[in-house]
């Protein structure tokens, strides 16, 4: 399948959901693993994802080899995220149980994209995505709530729930970094895949020195060896070259808030396959998470305006996309206008 084909938000945030349903699969795959430190899970994962990504971008990433160095505070930064988020993300889920750490982590990102998009790039809140932000976080709430009740999936110690979640909100926070990086290399021009490449390529070799100093049980076992090759290959690979896709689509805040479907996976697969039960509030949780990916996947009806009724007003009119990566990129028009889609 070529990206390329596929333009518009509404694409990006079908790949945005499709990468989010791969990742709702880790923390189950992580309980396959238990004598693997979680430290050890997050390395092998987007360490060797990272690397993956990096080895079929080669091309494009010496093709605009140029670009990605003039800007290499901003890949410094999303590299440094990429590196950061696993180690947070793991540990957050092995302190305080999967659907907690996972709802924290993700449930906290997309508030924290869209402050890095209104201090750093002055860019406005649109109303769906305020309404979708605000039924995705209630409903992230909600299932944290939860499974806050089931004392069994922490770590057991009475500092393990709330340091969990404090390393959830750093995962959140870097999710939202390296997202909003990507994207802002993206909308420059240079390729989705050689942005992805050379931001995951350089975070997964900061993360070779901790799976040195931690991966020896993935060598102890054929079990333990799967899994760590199926989270590097599948959701960590796989998953971050469709993210990529649609981060050359939508806006990071968008892209971040979609990726809240990830929670429902992530609290379904525990139930089906962990044997884990949810109450009725988390289900609750599960129907807001999926209202608000409703309103952020619907398109938006285009206002058709009579070229003599449209005179041309400055501040008014949406700006040009400069490159093919950035098409279908809401921010290049104002919420409501007939170039975007207000995501």
């Amino acid at each position: 399948m070529k990206p390329g084909g596929f333009q518009g938000a509404t694409w990006g945030a079908l790949f945005v959901l499709a990468a989010s349903v791969l990742w709702g699969t880790t923390g189950t795959a992580a309980t396959f693993a238990p004598d693997v430190s979680p430290l050890a899970i997050g390395a092998v994962a987007m360490g060797f994802g990272g690397l993956l990504q990096a080895a079929i971008a080669a091309r494009p990433m010496l093709a605009f080899g140029g670009s990605l160095r003039r800007q290499w505070r901003t890949v410094a930064l999303g590299s440094l995220a990429v590196a950061l988020y696993p180690l947070a993300f793991y540990s957050s889920m092995h302190l305080a149980g999967v659907a907690v750490g996972t709802v924290v982590s993700i449930g906290s990102a997309p508030l924290a994209s869209a402050v890095v998009e209104r201090v750093v790039d002055k860019r406005r809140f649109t109303r769906r995505w305020a309404v979708g932000a605000l039924l995705g976080v209630s409903g992230a709430v909600l299932l944290c709530l939860a499974e806050a009740g089931h004392p069994d999936q922490a770590a057991g110690a009475e500092w393990s729930t709330p340091a969990g979640i404090v390393l959830g909100l750093l995962a959140g926070l870097t999710y939202a970094l390296y997202s909003w990086a990507a994207h802002r290399l993206i909308n420059t021009g240079v390729p989705s895949r050689a942005v992805m490449g050379a931001v995951f390529g350089i975070g997964g070799l900061l993360l070779m020195p901790v799976l040195a100093a931690t991966g020896a049980p993935f060598l102890a076992s054929w079990q333990n060896f799967s899994v760590g090759a199926y989270m590097a290959i599948v959701p960590m690979f796989a998953g971050y070259v469709l993210f990529g896709w649609g981060l050359a689509r939508v806006r990071a805040s968008t892209a971040t808030t979609l990726s809240l479907a990830e929670t429902v996976v992530a609290a379904v697969l525990a139930v089906i396959v962990v044997g884990e039960r949810l109450p009725a509030l988390a289900w609750a949780g599960a129907a807001l998470v999926a209202g608000s990916l409703f309103v952020l996947t619907l398109p938006a009806r285009r206002r058709q305006r009579p070229a003599a009724d449209a005179p041309d007003v400055p501040g008014r009119q949406s700006r040009k996309v400069t490159s093919a990566a950035a098409a279908g990129s809401v921010s290049e028009a104002p919420a409501g206008s007939s170039g975007g889609s207000g995501l």
